[in-house]
């Protein structure tokens, strides 16, 4: 599969919040878009999601415009945006199993499938609980959970590890790599150490456009390495991160 982004431009008025951006996205391993809040990144996950139009551009899933035939991604796509909703009075099993009957998961695979996303975020101890007693990061695993379900073939997540602790954080890119293996997986972060071990791909925006577009390996040749120093030299600004 392949998501090809062309000539994609978003404006609010008289702010550009995206100019010209190209990328071609496919299966086979974590695709990292990064830059500092406000760079335009979750601006780019919505239009990818069509909950937004683009000013300018079109977005294709493997040829066909998602733009005009919005279904061809909705019908694969497990999307967590940088803010979860959730229904504070429900459990986390309630909250998954509505989230499941909107993605129109028989009922069986549905509760296998909570069963197993709330084992592997940790969250069986607490599934009697109301959302409304969860953490923060209790909460966004919650989210991942949800985005997760149905086995989606694109797979667009929008600071995934926010609130996480470092075992959390650690669990979830081990299963987003392995299930980018055969699946699109694009991860956005502000925090490099994110996709410094996850993502074989990465694009870098400022300011809606793009600073860099390659392999993990072309964005550290000239920094020995080093992904923060090259993140550091690209933005041209000392101390932003």
């Amino acid at each position: 599969m392949i998501l090809s982004i062309k000539n994609i431009s978003k404006n609010y008025g008289t702010t550009t919040a995206l100019s010209e951006l190209n990328l071609d996205i496919s299966s086979g391993g974590v695709f990292g878009l990064v830059g500092p809040n406000g760079a335009g990144k979750s601006t780019l996950m919505k239009i990818l999601a069509t909950l937004i139009k683009p000013s300018k551009g079109n977005c294709f899933l493997d040829g066909q415009d998602i733009q005009k035939k919005p279904n061809v991604i909705r019908e694969v796509l497990g999307y967590l945006p940088q803010d979860v909703a959730i229904y504070p009075n429900l459990t986390a099993t309630e909250f998954l199993d509505y989230i499941a009957s909107l993605k129109s998961i028989n009922s069986s695979d549905a509760k296998r499938q909570i069963n197993t996303l709330l084992e592997i975020f940790n969250l069986t101890p607490y599934v009697k609980r109301r959302l409304s007693d969860y953490s923060g990061g209790m909460r966004q695993r919650v989210g991942i959970s949800a985005a997760l379900l149905g086995d989606p073939k694109v797979i667009i997540v929008d600071e995934p590890s926010v609130g996480l602790d470092p075992v959390e954080r650690i669990n979830l890119r081990n299963l987003l790599m392995d299930m980018a293996k055969n699946r699109i997986v694009l991860l956005s972060t502000h925090i490099i150490s994110d996709i410094e071990t996850t993502a074989n791909q990465l694009a870098l925006i400022q300011k809606g456009k793009m600073l860099f577009h390659g392999t993990t390996a072309e964005f550290v040749q000239n920094t020995d390495g080093d992904m923060e120093a090259a993140y550091l030299a690209y933005m041209g600004q000392e101390g932003l991160a």
